[in-house]
């Protein structure tokens, strides 16, 4: 399999992209939800058109009482015998509204009961003829880049909010409007306009229109007109608070949004750099870098990946240490197997040779059986790794195994030829069950190494005591035997690889000593502990051994 190619090396990671993409998003998104300003807009034209309908009522009373032409009707002209009614007098009139719009930045215009203008104080008349007043656009201001971005903003603000639904403004000379009919109708009209100015930027126009009356009769009309110029002036300036706060906002996110991940995507890479300096370098001078002191999940996970890379070279110190003990103890047999095949050729005693044979048959089995038992200590940690555990009853399992024994002790199948052979006596409390999580095959192989165990350095006529007892969430079974004990300091070395401690008498090469080992790497397996200690009297005399076995509950 060809080697993965390291990835290359980035300015910036693209984890610290997507963290800055996000956080500036949301901001962007809250700002453009608070550049919409809608119903800001919609209170300040509400605000304005109020005040200028205010304005146009004053005017409108004004004109009522001080511009008017009081006219007798003849009663040969009136079927009520005679009476008095008004109309408006246009040069009075005139005089009146430019004095009163003087004071003010507002266009207005009156009109009579017939819709005819009379007068606009943008139109000034005199006897050399009359003069129009109009509003020039402002010079640009400010450089190219700043045209640029009002120019863009103007074109926005059309947008957000949309003004698209207002209606057009088209001014037609002395025509009245629709306010205007409405006004000369008794009634006020007021209308918020959408008007291109000369500079091609939209602009509000805000028109009310109220009834000039005398005595609630209708005698005419005054329009007032004014610019939405003070509402985009408004709007704006709060527009830009906002992007002035945006953008401190803006600067504040992405400093943090690179603190923060530098603070995830740096340590994430050293811990990537680190583990493929690890797989492609040689020798053990490599190391993950020692991030637990963060308190955080990648703290968590600078811990884990040091453990397991510890892990890993513990496996393959085990493994070259297995592998050096096989050949060690392979080669013992195969050098007697040999010494005995080179002696047996040059022997011609029938009776010697017939020994080195029995020699080489001896050495043939100690090899079967020392090849078979590293096959399975071999298998035992890929077995352990892929077994789903199962709910498993351990006084059931010891009885089981108990029976086991005593029917083996009945059919003359224990071996034991010197008298009486050792009983196996089983106590597990009756009135609870002692459940763990596990594999019943592997933890019936653990018991049955250290009850065979127990067996062979008990007594003639001895017992085996298997003891099972709740210890919190733990429970703990004690295989106790009558035997010798364990050698002084030697109680870890026993459970090594290939370690053979045996009862005196006993045919060399009986056992390979791997039987302990194995027991004690299923029961680390299942996340439980094994020892041994020696029984003592109350003299010092040692009575025997206890094995024990702590496994956990099942919850």
């Amino acid at each position: 399999m060809s080697a993965r190619r390291r990835p290359p090396r980035r300015g910036v990671s693209p984890l610290t992209l997507r963290i800055l993409a996000v956080n500036v998003l949301a901001l962007a998104l809250l700002v453009v939800g608070l550049l919409y300003l809608g119903r800001y807009q919609d209170r300040l034209i509400q605000a304005e058109m109020e005040a200028l309908a205010t304005e146009a009522r004053i005017f409108a009373s004004a004109l009522g009482e001080g511009a008017v032409n009081r006219i007798l009707v003849p009663p040969a002209d009136s079927e009520d015998g005679g009476r008095e009614r008004f109309e408006l007098a246009p040069e009075l009139a005139r005089q009146m509204v430019r004095r009163l719009a003087e004071a003010t930045a507002t266009r207005t215009r009156l009109f009579d009961i017939d819709g005819a203008m009379l007068s606009d104080s943008r139109v000034l008349t005199g006897s050399q003829g009359r003069i129009e007043i109009r509003e020039l656009p402002p010079p640009p201001a400010g450089d190219a880049v700043s045209r640029a971005i009002n120019t863009l903003y103007n074109r926005l603000i059309d947008v957000v909010p949309s003004r698209e639904g207002l209606p057009p403004y088209r001014e037609e000379d002395g025509q009245p409007n629709g306010d205007v009919e409405h006004a000369l109708a008794g009634e006020t009209g007021a209308t918020v306009w959408r008007m291109e100015s000369a500079s091609d930027e939209p602009e509000l126009l805000l028109t009310v229109a109220v009834p000039v009356q005398r005595y609630r009769e209708v005698l005419g009309a005054v329009l007032l007109t004014r610019g939405g110029g003070e509402i985009d002036r408004a709007i704006r300036s709060v527009r830009f608070d906002i992007l002035r706060v945006f953008a401190v906002a803006l600067l504040v996110t992405v400093a943090l949004s690179f603190y923060l991940a530098g603070t995830i995507a740096r340590p994430i890479r050293r811990l990537a750099q680190a583990a493929d300096r690890l797989r492609t370098g040689h020798g053990r001078h490599t190391e993950i870098p020692d991030l637990t002191h963060r308190g955080d999940e990648i703290g968590e996970l600078s811990g884990v990946l040091r453990d397991m890379t510890a892990a890993l070279w513990a496996r393959m110190d085990a493994i070259e240490r297995f592998a050096a003990d096989v050949a060690h103890e392979i080669k013992n047999p195969l050098t007697s197997l040999r010494s005995a095949v080179e002696t047996v050729a040059r022997i011609e005693d029938p009776g010697r040779r017939a020994r080195l044979m029995a020699i080489i048959a001896d050495d043939v089995q100690r090899l079967d059986r020392l090849i078979s038992d590293i096959s399975n200590a071999s298998r035992l940690d890929a077995e352990l790794s892929r077994a789903e555990l199962e709910p498993v009853d351990i006084g059931a399992m010891l009885a089981m195994l108990a029976d086991m024994h005593r029917a083996a002790g009945e059919t003359g199948e224990d071996g034991d030829d010197d008298g009486e052979a050792p009983r196996v006596l089983v106590d597990v409390p009756a009135d609870e069950r002692l459940v763990v999580p596990g594999l019943e095959g592997r933890l019936t192989q653990v018991f049955q190494n250290l009850i065979a165990n127990a067996l062979s350095f008990s007594p003639p006529g001895g017992t085996v005591r298997v003891a099972a007892r709740r210890a919190g969430s733990m429970v703990r079974i004690t295989v106790s035997d009558d035997g010798p004990g364990i050698p002084e300091g030697k109680e870890q070395a026993i459970f090594e690889r290939f370690y053979t401690e045996r009862p005196a008498g006993e045919k060399f090469g009986t056992h390979s000593g791997l039987g302990l080992s194995i027991s004690q790497q299923i029961v680390h397996a299942h996340d439980g502990m094994v020892d041994v200690q020696n029984r003592l009297s109350a003299d010092g005399r040692i009575d025997g051994a206890d094995f024990s076995v702590t496994l956990p509950l099942l919850r």
